[in-house]
């Protein structure tokens, strides 16, 4: 392209600004789209996280609510949908002594025992109304407990004794209900 000094050079710097001009507007709106987008984004994980906690705490609430018997019915409440057996499991394991009962342990077994069976049991529980509430009931009835011991054997291991521990398993079960508080008419 020629260019004549005295001609067209004012002209062509007029009409290469206004095309800078023009260039910065685009791109000034498609980073004011980008800008809008982005803010629609975290708009909709801000909700998406709020919603989710939501439903967490009223599913905790829920599950702290749940009533849970090993009758077959609340006082006060009437079953109105039975959705079926359910369980829940957990196991512990605890090491042996190494060196024989006798003389040998240098810790309260009874209460490690003890405090495992107490902490798999809660667990199990806590499991079960995991079930009854996935199934969309607020009560479970029936309950029980069924308890697995398995104790551990000895093993050779290249001239040496291997110590298996033992194992405490607990399955609690029972039957997922929906329960209603009775509606006691003339009562204030």
């Amino acid at each position: 392209m020629t260019v004549e000094d005295s001609v067209n050079t004012r002209e062509m710097v007029k009409v290469y600004t206004q095309y800078l001009a023009q260039e910065q507007v685009q791109l000034d709106h498609v980073q004011n789209a980008e800008k809008a987008r982005f803010a629609l984004e975290q708009e909709r994980l801000a909700l998406e996280r709020s919603t989710a906690e939501q439903a967490e705490l009223a599913k905790q609430h829920a599950l702290s609510n749940m009533l849970i018997s090993s009758g077959f019915n609340f006082e006060g409440y009437a079953i109105t949908k039975y959705s079926g057996y359910i369980s829940g499991d957990d196991a512990v394991s605890m090491d042996r002594p190494k060196h024989g009962w006798i003389g040998g342990v240098n810790k309260d077994v009874g209460a490690d025992l003890l405090s495992g069976l107490s902490q798999i049991r809660r667990n199990a529980l806590a499991e079960l109304k995991e079930e009854a509430y996935a199934l969309g009931c607020n009560a479970v009835i029936g309950v029980d407990f069924d308890y697995l011991t398995l104790d551990p054997e000895t093993a050779s291991n290249a001239g040496g004794t291997l110590y298996l521990p033992f194992l405490f398993a607990v399955t609690a079960n029972g039957n997922a209900v929906v329960i209603e508080k009775h509606e006691h008419a003339g009562l204030a």
